[in-house]
């Protein structure tokens, strides 16, 4: 005997989709427009599955999720929606539905899931007495890419498995993290974020584990861990190909055991702290280097999630310029928007620096012009090529970050004539070439400071330092990663 399975939707062209294309797979389908009349069905025992929208004339849907689990348990639920949001994936994985499906969809995709929905026992993902999640949308994009992430996201919120976060610098890993956490069964815990690549190697074991006083010079007192402040929550481990492997054999332990010593001890110290790694490198080129241990990689990449680039999801562009001119706003600036060309040239920039170029410059625009709305010429000069922008300030237009070097000094030396230089030459001009030749370096890199550091050779809280001690954070409102 066929399958019935209930449809409620206000629209009746996808009532009449969704029945023909349903009925072609074999089932037998009932279609109501309102919530009332699916839950006379469902009230009287009737259909093998539903598939609801959210928004319906007389109830909302995630509304009557929980009434009908309360019911009956069994009957799977999958959920539509044109509201494309990472708060309408949770929302309808807490109220019990197996799936969520963002509007429009692909309709051999919902055959596949409806067979896997008959025939999941349960017929539910997730514990539908959970507490609605708060509307804090920290991911922001409405594009098949996007939707995918949403879903994932609200599949892992409630479990404790390992995730590995795969993506380019500026995608949001630390965001998504966040999110599993704030949306997770772990959310009244603390999330501890580390980056792995900020920390000076000799200390990646103290920082992550704690110390015991004496364990080494400077030691005076009891070092607490980030595992120990993290105890009951989330502990990210951002840019995790960059561990040093003496600490991805204690972090190996961990995974194993769920125990740690710190530093100088010797007692194991049991923990319960669920694990998120990211990391934008690739961690099998690491592996065949010898640089980053092949179990720890199992061990970490249980989950593996891959966060596209910008530029693979440019229709997500006009959403993100106003979130973040909102952001601007909620900073004090006065209300702005772009006009439709500036937008069609956004979508057309290649942003290697992904959704954290994008913030930076609209941030730039949002400061520098004094218009209601932003033109594409004021976009065009933010997005021209960042070194031979900043390069050509000087005169010419020097092609490489070298040759730029080269033509500032030669200026410096040539405006001094006949004149004697200056007591403490040396030290001002090492002061002056510093600001550009690390000015440039941020502006190609987008300001990767990562990058920047290895580009210059020298060390990332070094940089740091010389970037707020030449104020280039407010000039050029870049930020760390």
């Amino acid at each position: 005997m066929a399958a019935t399975i209930l449809v409620c939707d206000d629209d009746s062209a996808i009532r009449t989709v969704l029945s023909q294309a349903l009925g072609r797979a074999g089932y037998d389908v009932r279609t109501t427009g309102t919530a009332a009349g699916l839950w006379r069905w469902v009230a009287g025992g009737d259909g093998n599955l539903v598939i609801t929208d959210v928004v319906l004339p007389d109830e909302s849907g995630f509304d009557l999720l929980p009434r009908i689990k309360r019911i009956r348990p069994d009957l799977p639920i999958l959920v539509m929606s044109a509201q494309n949001t990472l708060l309408t994936a949770i929302t309808a994985a807490e109220r019990g539905a197996f799936e969520y499906l963002p509007k429009p969809f692909d309709l051999k995709a919902l055959t596949n899931v409806v067979q896997r929905a008959l025939a999941s026992p349960g017929g539910s993902r997730r514990d539908s007495t959970l507490e609605p999640a708060e509307e804090r949308l920290p991911l922001i994009g409405r594009s098949p890419a996007m939707q995918e992430i949403y879903r994932v996201i609200a599949r892992l919120t409630q479990t404790d498995l390992t995730v590995m976060i795969m993506g380019e610098s500026g995608t949001g890993k630390e965001l998504v993290a966040k999110a599993l956490h704030d949306y997770g069964k772990r959310r009244h815990g603390t999330f501890v974020a580390v980056n792995m690549a900020a920390i000076p190697k000799e200390l990646v074991e103290s920082e992550l584990f704690g110390h015991e006083r004496g364990a080494f010079t400077g030691a005076t007192n009891r070092g607490i861990g980030r595992f120990e402040q993290a105890e009951g929550g989330t502990l990210f481990l951002d840019e995790i190909g960059d561990m040093p492997l003496e600490a991805q054999t204690r972090l190996l332990r961990v995974l194993q055991q769920g125990e740690y010593t710190t530093v100088g001890g010797r007692t194991p110290i049991k923990t319960d702290v669920r694990i998120i790694a990211a990391t934008n490198r690739d961690l099998r080129q690491l592996i065949s280097q010898g640089l980053f241990r092949e179990d720890l990689y199992y061990r970490l990449n249980v989950v593996p999630l891959r966060l596209p680039p910008l530029r693979e999801r440019v229709e997500d562009i006009p959403d993100l310029v106003r979130h973040f001119l909102r952001k601007a706003e909620d900073e004090g600036l006065p209300h702005k928007s772009l006009d439709n060309d500036a937008l069609e040239m956004l979508r057309r920039h290649r942003w290697p620096g992904n959704v954290r170029e994008l913030e930076n410059l609209i941030r730039r625009l949002a400061v520098l012009h004094s218009g209601d709305t932003i033109p594409a010429s004021a976009v065009a000069g933010e997005l021209k090529e960042p070194a031979k922008a900043i390069a050509a300030e000087a005169g010419d237009e020097p092609q490489s970050l070298s040759q730029s070097v080269e033509h500032y000094l030669t200026q410096y030396f040539l405006a001094q004539g006949d004149k004697l230089p200056p007591p403490g030459v040396y030290d001002r001009i090492v002061q002056e070439v510093e600001r550009p030749l690390i000015s440039i370096c941020l502006a190609a890199t987008r300001g990767n400071q990562i990058r920047a550091a290895q580009l210059l050779g020298l060390n990332r809280n070094t940089l740091r330092k010389k970037i707020r001690d030449l104020g280039l954070e407010v000039i050029r409102g870049l930020r760390s990663e």
